[in-house]
Formats: structure tokens, sequence, C-alpha cells
């Protein structure tokens, strides 16, 4: 037995959900150019948990369904308003929101396909809707209730801000949600797959993907990004800031990705909102800012932008506290962490990899009067 280092390049799962070959990322065999370009978040949703894109009636269904179920159960409210508020990441009040969740609905522990069907259906729904409150209440503001015929991305828009978005900001959260919804066996979605092939429950599994997603290689690289440009400042101090991160041997968060060798597909759909936004904002200095940036680690390093680059001068484009760049890619990638879920319910084996031992052998106990 030989172990991989963080099992990089090994085949832990088959799944009929998304793929990266050849450097191109695929939702059930739709290319991530053609979703992005065309897509609603609302169709990525069906197409991931259905493995088909909807028809009209099928799609206006799931919009109403994803609406009847975005309101929170006040115990969620009531539960953000008892601790302070302020002392804590939004990642961790989400995590622990989906497990108060699964404490509150009836149906948790109901194994069954209908049952697991619906709290996706329920988690999904909400998971925006307990961002938006976080963020309201943390500001001190009243939580707002979704509003009726708005789309799921308008509408998180909507209840964190209080008011309704313009278009080109609507098409930049919904492009970033069907950008992120799904990216084959990454460290949540595994997280994920381990944690409900034991047979535990939906809320389980979400909540122990959250957990993963909160670490900083994984779903923070974005608010570094955005950390990164804030503290640069100005477009002319972009390069003499990189370089000299590079000569302290310093990493640059954004650039390059495990898996894509030429570059991360979806990148250059959110660098094009990246400029449309920021020149609807004035804030045209944080494209260009990071167009010099990853230009230049391009040619230094051979690392092109990946996709929490640009998501990040996207997200403060659009006046979005820089800590919840994190649980906004946790609302796009419930989507996926859901499919996985049903996926491994419906095909289950318990996960149990191996480890190679190499620690010290043939060691014999000492008594403790003689150590």
């Amino acid at each position: 037995m030989s172990a991989t280092k963080g099992l990089e390049g090994v085949v832990a799962a088959e799944s009929t959900i998304s793929s990266i070959i050849d450097d191109q990322l695929t939702y059930v065999g739709y290319t991530i150019d053609d979703l992005a370009e065309n897509a609603s978040f609302e169709e990525v949703i069906f197409l991931l948990w259905k493995k088909r894109l909807p028809n009209k009636q099928e799609l206006q269904e799931l919009k109403q369904d994803l609406f009847e179920h975005m309101a929170l159960p006040n115990e969620i409210i009531e539960h953000f308003k008892s601790y302070d508020i302020h002392s804590v990441h939004p990642m961790a009040a989400l995590r622990t929101a989906v497990s108060f969740l699964g404490l509150v609905d009836p149906e948790a522990d109901d194994m069954s396909v209908e049952a697991n069907r619906r709290k996706a259906l329920r988690l999904q729904a909400r998971v925006s809707s307990v961002v938006a409150a976080f963020s309201r209440i943390r500001d001190g503001k009243e939580v707002i209730q979704p509003k009726e015929g708005l789309g799921y991305a308008a509408n998180f828009l909507y209840m964190l801000n209080g008011k309704e978005p313009e278009d080109l900001e609507i098409e930049a959260i919904n492009k970033s949600l069907v950008l992120h919804a799904d990216h084959e066996l990454n460290a949540s979605t595994f997280t994920a797959r381990v944690c409900v092939a034991t047979l535990s429950d939906v809320y389980s599994g979400i909540t122990a993907a959250i957990g993963a997603l909160k670490g900083p290689l994984h779903g923070g690289a974005n608010e570094q990004v955005m950390a990164m440009l804030m503290e640069i400042g100005e477009v002319d101090k972009a390069l003499p800031y990189v370089k000299e991160k590079l000569d302290n041997k310093e990493k640059i968060m954004g650039m390059g990705h495990r898996v894509y060798k030429t570059g991360d597909p979806r990148a250059k759909h959110l660098k094009k909102m990246s400029k449309e936004l920021t020149a609807l904002k004035g804030m045209e200095k944080w494209y260009e800012m990071s167009v010099q940036i990853e230009d230049f680690i391009k040619n230094e390093k051979g690392l092109p932008a990946n996709v929490d680059f640009y998501s990040a001068s996207v997200y403060h484009s659009l006046g979005i506290s820089h800590d919840l760049y994190t649980p906004i890619f946790a609302i796009s990638r419930f989507s996926g962490w859901i499919a996985h879920i049903l996926e491994q319910y419906d095909n289950n084996r318990l996960i149990r990899p191996r480890a190679e031992y190499v620690g010290p052998q043939k060691q014999e106990y000492v008594d403790i009067n003689n150590r």
C-alpha cells in the first residue's frame, strides 16, 4: 500500500453530476460556458438534482417551491439574536444554523427518498435567507422576507439589501451561483459524501460540508483576494506589491488551481462581470488592479486566475461585506452538495479508506515507574 498525499489524482467515486475533463467543467454533460451564458440558477438546481433540464412548467414549479420555503422558522431568527453576532464569522453562523434547521425539521431523520427530496428543497430555499438574515441582524436591521415574483438570485439580493436589484446585479449573482454550483469531488463535496455514506441525515451531510468549505484553502480564497486588493489600494501600487510578495515567497490568492492545468474555465465569466459591474458602480480600479495582477502572475509563474479571483471584485461592487463571500459560495454549492448526497444515498457504500502507517513499530509497554 502506498499513500497519495492529499489524495491527489485518486478516483474515489463514480458520479453522473459533474466532470472536469481536459480542463473543461461540465454539469451532467453541459459545459459551464453554455450554462453560465444561458441558464438560470434554478435550472442548474433542477439539472443537478434530476440530471436533465426542466421544461417551462417544471421550472416554474421549482421557482414557486423555492419561494414558498424561503421564509425562515422564527427559531433561527431568535437564534441569531441570542449570541454576540458581531464576534462570529458568517460561515460558523451558517454551519450552526443549518444544524439548527435540522432540529426543528420533523422529517430530519426520515430517510425515505421523498423526505430527502423535500428536505433538499427546504435547505436550498432557506440557505440564501439564512445568509441574508445573519447579515441584516448583525447590522441592526430588520429581517426582510422574500418577495414573490423575484427569482432566486434577485431575492437573495433583495433580502440582503432591502431593495430590488438592478438587472446587471441579478445577472452577476445568478452567473456566480451557476459557476459555483458543483465542482466534481472537491473537499467539501467529498466531506458531505463521506458523512452521509454512514447513512447519516441530509442536515449532517450539509453541516459537515460547510465545515470543510469554511477553511481558507477551499472557500475563503475570494475573501482573501479582496483583502489583498484593499491592502494595495491603488492601481499603480499593484505590481510593486505583488513583486514584493513573490520576492518574500508569499502566495498570491486566487491564482492557479489544483485540477486545472491551462486555466479555470469559470474565471473568464466573472472577469467579464467584474469589468461591467465596476464600471457601473464607478469602481473600475478594482478590475484594473485585478487584471494587472493576473497578467503579471500568469507571465511570471504560469498561473492564470481561478474563479475566486474575480468573484472578489464582483461581490465588492455589489456592496457585499467581504466575510459574506464564502457563505455566498455555500448558497450556490448547496445545490451540488445535495445532488451528491442524493446520489450517495441511491448507491451507497460506506466510504472507509486506509492509511499508510509510518510511525514507530515493535514497541513494548514500559511500566510508568520506569519511564
